[in-house]
């Protein structure tokens, strides 16, 4: 099993992973899952290409089973640091069934950690499916008490 730093050229895969991510998550429509997955690649592209995005890619010779993501933003000094201008995102985390249970997600966390920790970012959130809320959990991050209002498609 390898672990090497995601380029351009696997944000189909990022996208793939991300699209998987949702379909198990909950129940949504083929053509939103297409549409999603299809939006993604570009969107992934230009992330890595602005050096927004740092992702990194498990494999097992050389075959893709696993990737995380963090996503760099710009976000006003707020009293979690008062300093920062900068906070991190944690996404499209994704281990495909049968390499679960082997400590990837973990591992592939913790590098996007160690990312923020080294851009001196102190705050990084993200969203949590139930099945990663343990991951997460042991790696230090807690529940808060964010609320979201999405406009009907």
């Amino acid at each position: 099993m390898e672990i090497r730093t995601a380029e351009k050229t696997d944000a189909a895969l990022i996208s793939a992973h991300r699209r998987a991510m949702f379909a198990e998550i909950q129940t949504l429509d083929e053509s939103l899952l297409n549409a999603l997955e299809r939006r993604s690649v570009a969107w992934t592209e230009r992330m890595i290409r602005e050096g927004k995005y740092y992702g990194w890619i498990a494999t097992d010779a050389g075959r893709p089973v696993a990737s995380a993501g963090l996503l760099i933003l710009d976000w006003p000094p707020h009293p979690f640091d008062p300093e920062g201008e900068l906070r991190g995102y944690l996404l499209n985390v994704y281990v495909e069934m049968e390499y679960r249970k082997r400590g990837l997600a973990h591992e592939l966390v913790e590098r996007c950690m160690a990312e923020a920790r080294r851009r001196g970012i102190r705050v990084v959130t993200l969203h949590s499916s139930q099945a990663g809320r343990s991951i997460y959990e042991r790696l230090g991050f807690h529940a808060t008490n964010e609320m979201m209002h999405t406009e009907p498609a």
